[in-house]
């Protein structure tokens, strides 16, 4: 399940993940949610929090994801994921070189610092 958090900046999409995360889950909830978002703004910060009550992801959902990220690869300004998951923090940085905009891996402990660190100018 992902779940849209409130509190921050319209310029942030702002998320969590719950559980198993679904293709339907991207579908429903986050492709409306940045389509949205990208529809305000040319510019966009993701902040993803994938905690302990994360179970992981089905194939469907990681491929949505890398769609979702590579159709507004240069519209995202900074994204900060948050989570203790080994393959995901490997995944980012493998990866991360594809982003032109920053890009940071926070421990579930420091949820606070990624909070304060995707609002900064």
């Amino acid at each position: 399940m992902i779940e849209i958090l409130a509190g921050f900046p319209d310029s942030v999409i702002a998320l969590s993940a719950k559980g198993r995360v679904t293709r339907q889950d991207y579908e429903e909830v986050l492709i409306p949610k940045v389509s949205e978002s990208f529809g305000r703004h040319s510019g966009m910060r993701c902040y993803y929090e994938l905690g302990n009550a994360f179970e992981g992801m089905a194939a469907g959902a990681m491929w949505e994801d890398f769609k979702l990220g590579i159709e507004h690869i240069k519209g995202w300004e900074r994204v900060a994921v948050v989570t203790d998951v080994d393959w995901i923090r490997a995944t980012i940085n493998a990866f991360r070189f594809l982003v032109p905009g920053e890009i940071k891996v926070f421990g579930t402990r420091q949820t606070e610092e990624a909070r304060r660190w995707i609002i900064a100018n």
